[in-house]
């Protein structure tokens, strides 16, 4: 779970989950394009492939190679076991 905590401390990495929960299946370059046209930040592929490493390690991002391509997913699992850890009680104001 720590690992989940350090990845999302991230701003850049809270994006690329961003981008990836709106639009699934994406590239690196797809990616960095829209780093580009929506965010106005220009990173190097480098910069985001480290990014999504960081966000690969920690189970929130999954790959899937076709051909010379690598497709990132935004897999939600790690985020519903942090919430799962701390169930909120019924008639709580929280």
């Amino acid at each position: 779970m720590v690992d989940v905590f350090r990845a999302l401390d991230d701003e850049t990495r809270r994006l690329v989950l961003d981008e990836l929960a709106a639009s699934d299946g994406q590239t690196l370059f797809e990616i960095c394009s829209l780093f580009t046209t929506r965010h106005g930040l220009s990173l190097t592929r480098q910069a985001i492939s480290q990014h999504l490493g960081v966000l690969e390690s920690a189970g929130l991002v999954m790959t899937e190679r076709r051909g010379r391509s690598k497709f990132h997913y935004f897999n939600p699992e790690p985020l519903n076991k942090i919430t799962g850890r701390w169930p909120v009680r019924e008639g709580s104001d929280l």
